[in-house]
Order: structure tokens, then C-alpha cells, then sequence
């Protein structure tokens, strides 16, 4: 949950990359930390099992000073996909603001999608977020690879549901931005209302979502610290 600090002036909001195991969560934020402009994050944090699979992954801080002075603070975490991390999933999940589903594109992945999904909406369930009003992503990665679901097939199985669909290969760095940039928006929805961030703090919606975004330096350019 949004985390309001008034003596500060800071608002502190979680973002969770959530999916199957080697689905692109973790690819998805070092390409986010690669191409944010200097000024707007900070240092990344990851932590392993002793397999080296990523347990999760903190980037901490990014964010921006609102025109009336607010500082408005993102922590990005991924998940663990594995099954036997589902006590690690829920912790790093709880209290989440917003929350990007990372699915496999590739056909051979599409029961372990599944399974990840209603893994989401159940542990959402357990640790008390109302999944039926969480803002969420929906990320379809991996579209560089051969043998994947084709757009078409993804968006007929997923056109009824409320949440935006983005196409991505995070290894390349298409459509992470994108996915970044639907969940700020969906994410401005739930908080524009309750913390007056219009009104009170001169942030419309383009202005959240592009103080955040700012002008990404292209793939594979170098950025300083």
C-alpha cells in the first residue's frame, strides 16, 4: 500500500514484476535500470538463491520532486518463479501498489503461465490486496523467440479481461517501457484521487508518467552513475 510520509513529504509506492520462473522478470528491470536517466534511479540491489536463480531484486530508489515539492519514490521488486519461493512471493507481494505479470510467450510455457497467474490472484487474495481493483500489466515476453503464441492467439484468449496487454522481448529492450509506462498510468488512476496529487501537487497524469519515464536512453547506450 501507498506509504505517506507527511513531515517528508514523500510518497512511497511498491511495483511487483510477477510471473514463472525464468519468464524475464529480472531481465525486465536490469533493461528499466540501463535506460533510466541517471537522475532518476538509484543502485540495484539482487539477491540469489544458491542455485543463482534471483530470489528478487530491488531497484531502489527511482523517482521524481512533484512541482509542490512532494518526493514521490518507487521500489520495483521481482518475485521468485520457482514454487518453492511461495512464502518469498507473498512477502515481497504484500502491500504491492501495482503489479506487472511477466507470461512466457513461448507455447511450450503456456500451462506455467497459467499456473503463475492464479498463483498471483490467489497469494494477492492472501496477503489482503484486492486483486479485482490492483492496477496490473499484463506482459507477454520473449517475442524474439522462435515456437511463441502469436499475437492474435494472446489477444483472443485475453481480450475480455480489464488489464492492458503489452508485447515485449525484455533481451532486447522493446516493450518494457511500454509496460512501465500502462501500469503508471493504471497506477495514477487509483492515487490522483487520495492524495490530490493534481490539486494539491501540480501532477496530472502525463506529468506522473513522464516525470517517471523522462527520455530513455536508447538500448545498449551507456549511462553514468
Amino acid at each position: 500500500m501507498a506509504e505517506f510520509d507527511p513531515r517528508r513529504r514523500r510518497l512511497t509506492l511498491k511495483l511487483v514484476y510477477y510471473g514463472p520462473a525464468l519468464s524475464g522478470k529480472t531481465t525486465n528491470l536490469m533493461c528499466l535500470h540501463d535506460r533510466l536517466r541517471p537522475e532518476r534511479k538509484g543502485e540495484m540491489m539482487v539477491l540469489d538463491t544458491k542455485s543463482d536463480r534471483t530470489l528478487f531484486f530491488d531497484l531502489l530508489p527511482v523517482g521524481f520532486t512533484a512541482p509542490s515539492g512532494l518526493v514521490v519514490r518507487f521500489k520495483l521488486f521481482t518475485v521468485p518463479g520457482q514454487v518453492a519461493h511461495d512464502s518469498t512471493r507473498k512477502a515481497v507481494l504484500s502491500r504491492a501498489d501495482g503489479v506487472v505479470f511477466v507470461a512466457d510467450s513461448q507455447r511450450s510455457q503456456g500451462v506455467n503461465n497459467a499456473e503463475s497467474f492464479q498463483n498471483l490472484e490467489d497469494n494477492a487474495r492472501r496477503v489482503g490486496l484486492d486483486f479485482d481493483d490492483l492496477p496490473l500489466v499484463v506482459q507477454f515476453n520473449k517475442r524474439d523467440l522462435s515456437d511463441i503464441y502469436a499475437e492474435d492467439e494472446v489477444m483472443e484468449r485475453w481480450h475480455e479481461t480489464p488489464w492492458p496487454l503489452v508485447f515485449a522481448s525484455a533481451l532486447q529492450g522493446t516493450g518494457v517501457f511500454e509496460t512501465l509506462d500502462a501500469l503508471l498510468v493504471a497506477l495514477y488512476g487509483r492515487l490522483a484521487g487520495p492524495f490530490a496529487l493534481e490539486a494539491e501537487h501540480g501532477l496530472t497524469r502525463e506529468g506522473f508518467v513522464g516525470a517517471v519515464m523522462g527520455e530513455a536512453a536508447t538500448p545498449g547506450a551507456a549511462l553514468g552513475d
